[in-house]
């Protein structure tokens, strides 16, 4: 019998499966996997956060939890909480009841109902990505039957932010493209822009008449500050314009498995508003009908309660720290090893991401002589190091740099 998928195309391969990949098969036991986009602690090991714990037994004890479906647009206390997070307690839009809000899969999935609904509703059908981007943005949105065009952000120069290149090419979008902007920790780079060069891009998106799409993966993850890491969004906000906000817990909660997050879509009115929640509920239903509510119950859990949530911001900024405290020391080791370069981008970056400056050559020799794993755009997750491991990666980014001098 002749098979009827014997026409499928192999899929293109995934450079961070890649690196995961080849770590996994390296029997070195010094080997080290820099690539993995999730929190690790000081010894190396994945966190599960006390607070989360504490609401996990608080559910088990209660009684008169079931297991029934939940609304198509997910627990109405988790995604009441979730639009206050992100927006602030004092939101005009949330006042005015023009922010809607849908309990999805996590960031990605947030992104990819955000994705449908603007294929389906939006005219202009063309989406803004910055070069680079998180790499899975271009499938979601790819998928989602829109049209990709780019403007520029990172510069390899300087290892900061291409401001300039940014402002030309947003300033050439077409009124009504939509612009998928990182809202804080960009990934991959670490770059962010200052919150006088986010007011320039506020004005050129609103005077372009543009549609800013926010990816927040990381609120409270980058800075250590929840209110902070949000300013971005909220100054799109705070001007009455329309915008989304895909948000995921996978990070600040430490939720990875869990798969929770939420699509915020504020609107320009309350009536507009219901006409948006009518469409999104459309693409929920034929998508996946509805979302599961163990991971939105510990989330809502923690954010109802005042004790729980304090405890959650002490631990978020924990984790914060650390990875702060990774970039100064890796930072004084390059130093100190007198490593050719400037190597400020390190601690000038922030979140969990660094580009590093090390190209595809280097960071290939990396793997094989070094046994240090990476993507090989140079991206290094700084969570993934400790005290313990700083000196090996700063001996080894002193070797290859010197080599290729």
């Amino acid at each position: 019998m002749n098979s009827i998928l014997s026409t499928v195309l192999p899929a293109p391969e995934d450079s961070i499966l890649s690196v995961a990949f080849g770590c996994r098969d390296d029997p070195s036991p010094v080997k080290l996997n820099l690539g993995l986009g999730a929190y690790r602690t000081e010894e190396g090991k994945p966190l599960v956060l006390d607070v989360v714990r504490r609401a996990e037994q608080q559910l088990a004890k209660d009684l008169s939890k079931n297991k029934e479906y939940p609304p198509l647009t997910g627990l109405p206390d988790f995604n009441k909480l979730s639009a206050k997070l992100i927006l602030g307690d004092d939101s005009l839009a949330l006042k005015e009841n023009r922010v809607v809000t849908v309990q999805c899969l996590s960031g990605t999935g947030s992104l990819r109902v955000g994705a449908e609904f603007l294929a389906n509703n939006n005219k202009e059908r063309t989406v803004f990505l910055p070069i680079p981007t998180w790499g899975n943005h271009f499938s979601i949105f790819t998928f989602g039957d829109l049209s990709i065009k780019h403007f520029r952000y990172y510069d390899p120069k300087s290892r900061g932010l291409d401001f300039k290149g940014l402002l030309e090419d947003l300033g050439t979008a077409p009124p009504g493209a939509i612009v998928v902007l990182q809202a804080c920790g960009h990934n991959p780079t670490g770059v962010d822009p200052t919150f006088e060069q986010w007011e320039q891009i506020r004005q050129i998106v609103r005077s372009k008449g543009l549609l800013p799409f926010f990816d927040c993966a990381y609120q409270g993850f980058a800075s250590g500050s929840l209110d902070s890491d949000a300013r971005a969004v909220r100054m799109f906000v705070a001007d009455g314009g329309e915008c989304l906000i895909a948000q995921s817990y996978a990070k600040n909660m430490g939720l990875y498995s869990e798969r929770i997050g939420a699509l915020n879509i504020v609107c320009e009115s309350k009536d507009v508003a219901r006409k948006v929640e009518s469409q999104v509920i459309l693409i929920v239903r034929s998508m996946y009908l509805c979302p599961p509510t163990h991971g939105a119950s510990i989330v809502t859990t923690i954010l109802k309660n005042s004790d729980m949530y304090n405890d959650w911001t002490i631990e978020l900024k924990g984790m914060a720290d650390r990875i702060i405290s990774m970039r100064q020391q890796l930072y004084e080791a390059i130093q100190a090893r007198g490593t050719p370069g400037d190597w400020s981008h390190i601690i000038k970056h922030i979140g969990m991401f660094t580009f590093t400056g090390l190209n595809e050559e280097q960071v290939r020799l990396m793997a094989k002589e070094y046994h240090i794993y990476m993507t090989y755009d140079g991206r290094i997750s700084m969570a993934s190091l400790s005290s313990n491991t700083v000196p090996q990666l700063a001996d080894a980014i002193h070797a290859v740099v010197t080599r290729f001098i």
